[in-house]
């Protein structure tokens, strides 16, 4: 059963698109209608191919400044005329009309204030406040202005005026009524201050009797109710005043699309922005603290390339030169890291430049290769990038090593000048499914000796690899004779390092 708005529009209405969009929009800021008129909104609208009139619910949101009227999901409820004949005649003709009925389901009666929606000059649906008819207290100040802010709001929605074209979906935080509410008058004078709209004046060092007044006259920033009176538009901007740092949400309120006053909504995010500087500086200190890690290991690697032009003995050599490699390629991952606010890396970005360094450092004229990385891993936290990257690193330099070896002697003394050495190849393929990783090594060199198992292979390298993969990153890894070597290996990734999906 559809449940969104698009999908019950499309599966129970004739609307078009531009029609669904605007209700769309109205839903998105409704919340704020919803909060003014302290009761239940529901959006109704035709049942398309019906004779008589039949009403489908598309939507419904309740208040946080009241009582919910209604306990039970009613959308995607369809009601006839009968049940909803305020709705009806509302949607015939394309006027507010209001009155007391009693309510589906219960005994009690509820005022319903039933309001069209007009787009493009038709009316598309109706939005409907339902409320009990019986008020147990006298209305305060606040909710006499509420009220009437509401009713402005209401008359916009059935001239067509409101939601505004550019009214989407505002982010998490933005201000709500809750949160503080300036009445803004058509000669621009404040009209009315909620509580917490003075508390956080207050906060910016504003205690003067705003009403009555302009807000520039008090000393508080009037430029988004400007703005949104000359622009006809909402206009959200963030002001900044010491320690406190206020979001102001400014509304036109319009009558006949003319500028008839404003609705200002304020917010104190002074906390917010406290933490997001807080996390800023975390984010700059993990960053740095990767570029320094990186610094770090290339000094080691500079220092054990130092101690190796020293030794006489090649096998020496040889060991401080794997060491070097390996050190290299953890480097590459904090690199990496330090390019990025996150823990988590694209390993494309690591094994590209892993294959890269592996060509320049360890081919020789006589000995061409040709390297080749396919395929994507997507993103990796650091503590499986590191490891695998060491571990790509060791399978790629073993294909050097042992699938290509070098021909004896010089090869000016055992071929022809006009002789060229064979080329050959290593292709590294990455691939991600939702909770692993698969990397796939294979070369078209001399193959694997027979016999040969990488359980009980003895060389560093293999063993280096096989503990890497099985222990620490708790993976599988198979190597097979298949025209040279293939190696295959597949590492879980935990669901929580998965890449959000759009």
């Amino acid at each position: 059963m559809p449940v969104t708005l698009p999908e019950l529009a499309r599966t129970h209405t004739a609307l078009d698109y531009e029609a669904i969009v605007h209700l769309k929009r109205l839903v998105a800021s409704w919340h704020m209608l919803s909060d003014f008129c302290f009761a239940d909104l529901l959006l109704f609208t035709p049942v398309a191919g019906q004779e008589s009139h039949r009403f489908v619910v598309l939507d419904q949101i309740r208040p946080t400044t009241g009582q919910t009227m209604y306990r039970d999901d009613m959308v995607g409820v369809i009601y006839d005329e009968v049940e909803r004949p305020l709705v009806a005649r509302a949607f015939r003709l394309g006027e507010v009309v209001e009155g007391s009925v009693q309510a589906l389901g219960g005994t009690e009666r509820t005022w319903r204030f039933c309001v069209p929606v007009r787009h493009g000059g038709e009316v598309v649906a109706v939005m409907t406040r339902e409320s009990p008819t019986t008020v147990a207290r006298r209305l305060g100040e606040l909710e006499r202005v509420y009220l009437e802010i509401f009713e402005r709001f209401a008359h916009m929605v059935a001239e067509g005026w409101f939601p505004f074209p550019s009214d989407d979906a505002l982010d998490q935080e933005a201000p709500r009524v809750g949160d503080g509410v300036i009445f803004i008058d058509r000669d621009r004078r404040v009209r009315f201050t909620s509580p917490n709209a003075v508390t956080a004046m207050h906060r910016v060092g504003i205690h003067a009797n705003a009403e009555g007044a302009r807000l520039a006259d008090v000393g508080f920033d009037e430029a988004p109710v400007t703005s949104a009176l000359d622009l006809r538009m909402p206009v959200t901007e963030e002001s900044e005043r010491g320690e406190t740092t206020i979001i102001m949400h400014a509304i036109p309120l319009l009558t006949r699309g003319e500028p008839d006053g404003a609705v200002l909504l304020l917010r104190d995010v002074s906390d917010l922005r406290r933490r997001d500087r807080m996390l800023l500086s975390k984010d700059a200190t993990i960053r740095e603290i990767h570029h320094r890690v990186k610094n770090n290991l290339q000094t080691i690697a500079s220092l054990l390339r130092l101690q190796g032009r020293r030794l006489t003995s090649e096998e020496a050599k040889l060991a401080i030169e794997e060491s070097v490699r390996r050190i290299r390629s953890i480097a590459l991952v904090h690199e990496t890291l330090s390019r990025d606010v996150t823990e988590a890396v694209d390993f494309g970005e690591i094994c590209r430049p892993l294959v890269r360094m592996i060509r320049e450092s360890m081919l020789a004229p006589d000995r061409p290769v040709n390297f080749s990385v396919e395929g994507d891993a997507g993103e990796l936290p650091a503590e499986i990038a590191t490891p695998l990257a060491v571990v790509v690193n060791e399978l790629i330099q073993n294909a050097v090593d042992h699938a290509f070896p070098l021909p004896p002697g010089s090869p000016a003394e055992t071929a022809p000048s006009s002789a060229l050495p064979e080329l050959h190849h290593v292709w590294v393929t990455l691939a991600r499914s939702n909770d692993a990783v698969s990397v796939d090594i294979r070369d078209d060199g001399a193959g694997l000796p027979s016999g040969f198992s990488l359980e009980s292979s003895r060389g560093l390298g293999l063993s280096i690899v096989h503990s890497l993969v099985t222990s620490e990153l708790g993976g599988s890894i198979q190597m097979k004779d298949d025209g040279g070597t293939w190696v295959h290996l597949v590492v879980p990734v935990p669901e929580e390092a998965e890449e959000e999906p759009i």
